[in-house]
């Protein structure tokens, strides 16, 4: 069964992963991914607000997860993603994957970051020196996660 996290405080990456790895005795693959608040739109991001609906979010990555792990026979799934105000470099998320052979758990990491990012019940709020502004979904963001749709 995934493991599914949804905190405000910030997590240590190495010691995540080496928790979850460190639980995978029939894995051959571990593969992680890690996201960042970045500030490319203005150079000007002084922090990022998440906001999300308690136990609607924790469901909605727990269904994502089940369906990667059957869709690629993972043996493992992990999700974390914080949630709050995060400053430019702060650690936003992290996904992990295990499965018997590296191809598999590539693509399924794959998978769980581009429906993060587009899909996943998290609302996110840019404030600059400007003001603050709602972070619209990105096309590119949604082409990503079509090609899963077709068999990707």
């Amino acid at each position: 069964m995934p493991e599914i996290i949804v905190q405000a405080e910030t997590f240590d990456m190495g010691a995540m992963l080496n928790r979850f790895a460190g639980r995978q005795v029939n894995a051959g693959a571990v593969v992680s991914f890690s996201g960042i608040v970045r500030d490319v739109a203005t150079g000007d991001l002084n922090a990022m607000e998440i906001e999300h609906y308690p136990g609607m979010t924790e469901r909605a990555l727990a269904k994502i997860a089940d369906e990667a792990m059957d869709r690629w026979s993972l043996a493992d799934a992990f999700i974390l993603h914080r949630h709050g105000r995060m400053g430019p470099g702060e650690t936003i998320m992290m996904v992990a994957t295990a499965s018997r052979h590296r191809a598999d758990a590539f693509a399924a990491a794959e998978f769980l970051m581009d429906y993060l990012k587009s899909r996943a019940p998290f609302w996110k709020k840019e404030l600059t020196s400007d003001g603050a502004a709602w972070v619209e979904a990105r096309d590119e963001d949604e082409d990503a996660l079509s090609r899963w749709q077709s068999g990707g």
